[in-house]
């Protein structure tokens, strides 16, 4: 059984009103052994419990928990190079590092974030030449009499990168399947097929760029430069969501195991 299928046990459910029999055969688990297997599953892998359970929101202090684990495994197999780079600032920046690597690692479809273009708005302030007056045109001859009159002021303009939404959403065009219709095999076959699609990969989301991070290192180490960003601080920081997966699937095995 996969731990993703035991997370409904951790939101409430509707009572069944319906007369049906519960289950009563012996490979049957009810929800107490499931329980009992994500006990014993968080005691052999508690950095992967907590983050899946903070991925899929269920917990606000496993996100906490997940973070500070996270920030322990970055001290630990932090490179000389970045240990230099950052000095006395290596502490605050493996913090930023951790909650950055933590929100790529539980980023999905669903994902939105601030409009950074209007702050959350779904409006911008822009200057415009705004008609005050329309002008009078002589009905008879057709010549315009008084000119229209035109002022500069301040108007608010919707936005059109997240079309007044005031959020973004990391959803891929494909929305959200990562699969997209193969236009050339459809027509060659003569019937609907579907690819993997290239724009997410198949994940079904846009990654968040980089240079998200590479703007929070720079606040904090001003010296830093490009190339030692990309040399030595990106794949570090690609290690640590790296590490949020592999704990998820440790965990998951463990889970499977217990349940077997």
């Amino acid at each position: 059984m996969k731990l993703e299928s035991a997370l409904k046990y951790f939101n409430p459910k509707s009572p069944n009103y319906t007369a049906t029999t519960p289950a009563t055969g012996s490979d049957s688990l009810t929800g107490t052994d499931l329980m009992g297997a994500v006990g014993f599953c968080q005691s052999k892998s508690p950095f992967g419990i907590s983050a899946v359970m903070a991925k899929t929101g269920n917990s606000d202090q496993d996100t906490i928990r997940t973070v500070e684990q996270l920030m322990q495994y970055a001290n630990r197999t932090a490179p000389k190079l970045i240990r230099k780079a950052a000095g006395a600032k290596l502490g605050r920046c493996l913090v930023v590092l951790s909650k950055l690597a933590f929100d790529e690692y539980a980023r999905s479809a669903a994902t939105t974030t601030e409009c950074h273009h209007c702050n959350g708005t779904g409006f911008n302030i822009v200057t415009r030449e705004v008609m005050k007056y329309a002008g009078h045109i002589d009905s008879l001859t057709g010549e315009q009499v008084i000119p229209p009159r035109y002022e500069t002021e301040s108007v608010k303009e919707l936005c059109t990168h997240c079309d007044g939404k005031g959020q973004i959403s990391a959803r891929c065009r494909c929305k959200g399947t990562g699969r997209m219709r193969d236009m050339e095999l459809s027509a060659r076959r003569g019937v609907p097929v579907d690819k993997e699609c290239e724009r997410c990969s198949g994940r079904g989301f846009k990654r968040s760029p980089s240079s998200a991070a590479h703007r929070a290192i720079t606040a904090l180490v001003p010296d830093l430069t490009q190339s030692s960003w990309s040399r030595n601080w990106k794949p570090f920081f690609e290690k640590l969501v790296a590490k949020c997966e592999i704990e998820e699937s440790h965990a998951d095995a463990i889970f499977r195991q217990a349940t077997k």
